[in-house]
């Protein structure tokens, strides 16, 4: 607000409602995700019969609800317990944990005769797929996603950094750590699928359905015919769920943070966002349909369609932000700050100012033209009807953080970090204190002796 004026302030509350919103029905999907390795542990998931097993699963609202319930609460419990004592702590255990189940599930797939062609085809370029705007929108949509871009979850836990933090080399580790997880994944995916399938085509099959039917249906067939599958699947199914789990809590985080700075309590907003993620989640969870003879999570898949798209037009209000800011001297004030070990040149204003807005408009008119003309999925996720359906959700939540942001926006609080300041971090407040007088944080153009004195 204090750069774009208090009538763009909603731009925020978009960020944080989109994050909140795939929040709704992420948490299904992380109970489902506990429900494998729960199952894959205990013997109560059919690898033999598979689909069987999948599709009773679904089945059964009352099950995948509690799984939801398991999810929310772990998920809530770790955010209570604060940054250090819960965010911190819990994160130093999942992420090498996850990194290392994922690196054993990939060197026993690599093992698998067969192993090089699924490889292969995942490092193979496929040309008709570049001339498909749906490629692009959804790797865009994918990398905002998976680096939390446009979610406002860098910004929720950039709050709590130190000023002497270089934030291009956090940055540059962050996307870096998310691809290698991201490639060693897919490699164990892709080379155990074509090393298990009779055939070539069968296996293309199997990854072109892509999503819930090739990790619950797909998977768990294949884990059941390889000698030790059981084992793999156990640690392919824990890595999913620890991997749902730190992206839960920071979905949890940035929507308590911004409760918070509204002046709400911490435990308060925690016990309103669960039960309100419960509640508003239970149609992803309990919407099934049958789609050809298939159980489907048709709301579900509306809603990841709806607001991981959402995630895009997160993307152009930071663009706008920062335009409107100044390129360049946001570059110089907030990138290359004293502390920066990593400097970034001018490169940076070059592809701000010539290369990202091309690239938002070219891409979202491409898609939301193939979309409408040339459907490829169902309604719900495709065609003029789906392409209606997102809008007039889009159009509702715009509606709706527009008149929350004019209610609460006087009673923010601004914790943020000032660029100029010189002050030792200790100053700045720490989370329900008091901040330190204005009088002590200098701000650009003041004299540092008048701060000092």
């Amino acid at each position: 607000a204090s750069v774009l004026g208090k009538n763009k302030a909603w731009m925020g509350a978009w960020m944080a409602w989109i994050s909140t919103a795939i929040g709704f029905y992420y948490a299904v999907v992380m109970g489902w995700t506990i429900r494998y390795a729960w199952g894959s542990m205990s013997g109560t998931v059919s690898f033999s019969g598979a689909r069987a097993s999948w599709e009773g699963f679904l089945a059964s609202p009352g099950l995948v609800v509690l799984f939801q319930i398991i999810a929310l609460g772990v998920s809530a419990l770790v955010v209570y317990m604060g940054i250090e004592k819960g965010v911190e702590k819990v994160n130093k255990i999942l992420i090498p944990t996850l990194i290392g189940l994922l690196l054993i599930s990939m060197i026993r797939a690599l093992t698998l005769p067969g192993a090089g062609r699924g490889v292969a085809y995942i490092f193979t370029p496929h040309a008709d797929t570049f001339f498909n705007g749906k490629t692009w929108i959804s790797a865009l949509a994918q990398s905002a996603w998976s680096c939390s871009a446009g979610m406002g979850m860098a910004i929720t836990y950039g709050a709590y950094t130190r000023r002497k933090d270089d934030t291009t080399l956090n940055t540059a580790l962050t996307g870096l750590g998310d691809t290698t997880v991201a490639l060693i994944a897919g490699i164990m995916i892709f080379a155990t699928v074509f090393a298990m399938s009779p055939t070539l085509s069968s296996a293309e099959a199997a990854v072109e359905t892509g999503g819930s039917g090739l990790t619950f249906i797909y998977l768990p067939q294949l884990f059941g015919e390889m000698i030790g599958g059981r084992w793999v699947a156990i640690a392919f199914f824990l890595a999913m769920a620890f991997a749902a789990l730190t992206s839960m809590i920071a979905t949890y985080e940035n929507a308590v943070k911004n409760f918070v700075d509204a002046g709400w309590g911490r435990k308060k907003a925690i016990g309103v966002l669960t039960l309100g993620m419960l509640l508003l989640g239970l149609p992803s969870a309990m919407l099934i349909l049958p789609v050809n003879g298939t159980p489907t999570p048709v709301f579900l898949d509306n809603q990841d369609f709806v607001w991981g798209l959402g995630l895009v037009v997160s993307g152009a209000f930071i663009y706008f932000l920062v335009w409107k800011y100044g390129i360049t001297r946001f570059r110089e004030n907030y990138i290359n700050s004293r502390f920066a070990d990593m400097k970034v040149g001018r490169w940076f204003d070059i592809l701000f100012k010539y290369v990202i807005p091309v690239e938002l408009v070219v891409m979202s008119v491409w898609f939301i033209y193939q979309t409408i003309v040339n459907p490829t999925d169902e309604w719900w996720v495709s065609g003029i009807v789906g392409f209606l359906v997102m809008m007039g959700q889009w159009i509702l939540a715009i509606l709706g953080v527009r008149y929350i942001s004019r209610k609460v926006q006087d009673r923010l609080v601004d914790d943020g970090f000032d660029p100029y300041s010189t002050i030792d971090d200790d100053i700045l407040r720490e989370e329900g204190e008091e901040p330190a007088p204005s009088s002590l944080v200098p701000h650009e153009g003041m004299d540092i002796g008048e701060s000092i004195a």
